[in-house]
C-alpha cells in the first residue's frame, strides 16, 4: 500500500460496538483516521472516529459505498454483506481479514468443514436443513443445535437433552454437533500479517455464564500444563496458516477430561478472550491487529502478569439508562481497571463493560475479581 497509515490512509471499520472503540483507542496512538460503518445511530464508537455513518452492515449498496470512501476495511462483527466487501477487494481496496475468510467464518457449516478437511480436532457433528432432518440424524441425544449463520454471544444455540427438547429446535439450516463433556474452556488469539508472520497470545482459561453462554471470567495466564497449551497454540497458528489470514483469529476450544482438544468456533476479529491483553501483556490484541492488517512488526504478546477480567453484563430485570453501582468500591482498589463500553442504556445480560484485575500473585488476582464481581452491578 502507497499510503503510510499514519498519514492520508483512511481505515473503515464496520461495525462500531465495544471492539471497535477499543480498536480506535489504539489507532488514535498511531495517528491512524478512522472511519465507521454501524446501524446504531448512537454506536459507542461514534464520539471517538474521525468519521461516522449510520447505516446497515448487510446491504450490499451501503456497505461498498462505505469502502468505496477508505483505503482499508477491516471488522469488528463477522455478519456483513461479504458480496460487497468481494467486488471492493476486486477494485482495489484492501480487505482484511480478507473476504473469503470471512464468508467460511459466517457460516459455522462452513467453518466445521473446514476443519474437517484440514484434520483439526472438532467434536462429531452434521448439517441439517431444516428441522424435520433430526428425525434422521446418527448423533445421540445429547447434541448442541446451532444456527449455521447469524449466531452470536449465546443466541442461535440450543442443547437438545431428549426428544422432548426437539419441539424447541431451529427450523433454520443448522449445524449438529455431538455434546462434549468438556473439562475447561480455552482459548488462543492469533495474529498473522501480510508477511506471513505469525504470533499467539498466551492461552487462557474461560467460564461461561450458563444462563446466555457469555463468556463470565477469563484467567490469564494459564496455569494447565506446558504440553496442553503448547498445543493449543500451534493448533491457533495452524488455522491461521491453513486460512491465510491476515489480522487476528481468536480460536475458541474444549480441553476434553482426557486431555485432548476439540476447536468449537473461530472468530476473525478481536475477541471478548483477550480484553485482559489491554493491560495485562506487553501487546494488546487490539495493537496487534492493527500491526497485522497494516504489515508491520507483530509486537511481544508476553503476559506482564497475571490478569483476570470479567464482562459487566446488564442485571437480569433491569431495563432502561445504565447505573453502575459499586464502581467507586471497586476503583479504590489497585490493579482494577475499568473499561466501559459507552452504551447509555442497559438490558438483561448487555455487554456493558469489562474489567480487568492484575496482580503478580495469581490467587490475589482472582480472589479480588471475584469481589470484582459481586460488587458492580449493572442496573438501570
Amino acid at each position: 500500500m502507497e499510503k503510510d497509515f499514519y498519514g492520508d490512509l483512511r481505515l473503515g471499520i464496520l461495525g462500531g460496538g465495544q471492539l471497535g472503540r477499543m480498536l480506535i483507542q489504539e489507532a488514535i496512538n498511531l495517528n491512524i483516521s478512522v472511519s465507521v460503518l454501524d446501524p446504531d445511530r448512537d454506536a459507542p464508537c461514534k464520539k471517538l472516529c474521525d468519521r461516522f455513518e449510520a447505516g446497515s452492515l448487510i446491504d450490499f449498496d451501503t456497505v461498498y459505498k462505505f469502502g468505496k470512501q477508505v483505503d482499508m476495511l477491516t471488522i469488528e462483527i463477522e455478519k456483513v454483506n461479504v458480496d460487497a466487501l468481494e467486488k471492493l477487494e476486486e477494485e482495489g481496496v484492501v480487505v482484511f481479514p480478507q473476504a473469503r475468510v470471512i464468508r467460511l467464518i459466517q457460516d459455522k457449516g462452513l467453518q466445521k468443514q473446514f476443519f474437517k478437511q484440514n484434520d483439526i480436532p472438532t467434536a462429531p457433528f452434521q448439517l441439517i436443513s431444516s428441522k424435520d432432518a433430526l428425525k434422521d440424524l446418527t448423533i445421540p441425544f445429547p447434541y448442541i443445535q446451532k444456527l449455521r449463520k447469524d449466531g452470536y454471544d449465546g443466541k442461535g444455540v440450543h442443547k437438545i437433552a431428549d426428544e422432548a427438547d426437539l419441539a424447541n429446535a431451529f427450523e433454520a439450516p443448522s449445524l449438529i454437533e455431538q455434546w462434549v463433556a468438556f473439562e475447561k474452556e480455552i482459548a488462543v488469539i492469533v495474529a498473522r500479517n501480510d508477511k506471513g508472520d505469525v504470533s499467539t497470545f498466551p492461552m487462557v482459561e474461560m467460564e461461561f455464564n450458563a444462563e446466555v453462554n457469555l463468556v463470565e471470567f477469563l484467567i490469564s495466564p494459564s496455569i494447565l500444563p506446558f504440553e496442553i497449551q503448547e498445543r493449543a497454540e500451534q493448533l491457533a497458528i495452524k488455522i491461521a496458516e491453513d486460512l491465510q489470514i491476515v489480522g487476528l483469529l481468536a480460536v475458541e476450544m474444549f480441553l476434553t477430561p482426557d486431555g485432548n482438544i476439540l476447536v468449537n468456533e473461530l472468530a476473525p476479529r478481536p475477541h471478548n478472550s483477550g480484553h485482559h491483553t489491554i493491560e495485562g501483556n506487553y501487546t494488546s490484541q487490539f495493537a496487534q491487529h492493527l500491526r497485522a492488517i497494516f504489515n508491520l512488526p507483530l509486537g511481544n504478546t508476553a503476559a506482564r502478569s497475571n490478569a483476570v477480567m470479567i464482562n459487566l453484563l446488564g442485571e437480569a430485570n433491569y431495563e432502561g439508562l445504565a447505573i453502575y453501582e459499586g464502581l467507586e468500591e471497586v476503583l479504590a482498589e489497585e490493579g482494577v481497571y475499568i473499561h466501559l463500553y459507552g452504551k447509555k442504556f442497559t438490558k438483561p445480560f448487555r455487554k456493558m463493560g469489562h474489567v480487568t484485575i492484575v496482580n503478580e500473585d495469581r490467587e490475589k488476582a482472582v480472589t479480588l475479581a471475584r469481589k470484582v464481581q459481586a460488587t458492580i452491578k449493572v442496573k438501570a
